[in-house]
C-alpha cells in the first residue's frame, strides 16, 4: 500500500491491560471480535473479563488506536489502526475480502468539509452479492428456464 500521511495524534500512557490488548490484536494479523479476543486472553496466564475487553477496546478506539467494523451479521471486529484494511461484503453469505488499497486515500476530507473534525481512521465497505451467490442455483430458477 503507498505511504500516507496519518493524523499525529498525542502519545497515550496504555495500562497494562490496554497494552495486552494492543499487543494481541497487532499479533492476531486479522481482525478480531472481542469474544475472541476475550478467548485468546484467556488461555494465557492473565485473565481478563469480556466486560473489560469491551471497554477497553472502545477506549483504545476512542484514542485512535484500534479501528473497528460491523459485520453484516450484527458482530463487531477489531484491528489496530496500522492494519489498514477496506472489504468487499456479502450480504447474503456474509463472505468478506478485503480490498487490495483503500481508493479513499487519495481523497483526503476537505478541510472547509470537516469544519474542525479530526479523523481517527475510516471505514469502507462495499456490500452487495458474492460472485458465488449470484449464482442461479434449482431453488432460484423458474420452470422453463434455461440452465
Amino acid at each position: 500500500m503507498p505511504s500516507r500521511s496519518k493524523p499525529e495524534l498525542p502519545a497515550v500512557a496504555l495500562n497494562p491491560r490496554q497494552e495486552l490488548l494492543l499487543t494481541t490484536l497487532r499479533r492476531a494479523g486479522a481482525e478480531l471480535s472481542s469474544q475472541e479476543l476475550h478467548r485468546r486472553l484467556s488461555d494465557g496466564q492473565r485473565g481478563i473479563g469480556l466486560a473489560t475487553v469491551y471497554r477497553q477496546l472502545r477506549w483504545l478506539q476512542q484514542r485512535g488506536l484500534v479501528r473497528s467494523r460491523l459485520l453484516p451479521g450484527g458482530e463487531t471486529v477489531y484491528a489496530p489502526l496500522e492494519h489498514d484494511a477496506h472489504h468487499l461484503t456479502c450480504v447474503l453469505c456474509g463472505s468478506s475480502v478485503a480490498l487490495s488499497q483503500c481508493p479513499m486515500h487519495d481523497h483526503p476530507l476537505p478541510a472547509e468539509t470537516a469544519g474542525g473534525f479530526r479523523a481517527l481512521f475510516h471505514t469502507l465497505e462495499y456490500y452487495g452479492h458474492c460472485a458465488a451467490c449470484q449464482q442461479p442455483t434449482d431453488a432460484t430458477r423458474t420452470p422453463g428456464s434455461a440452465g
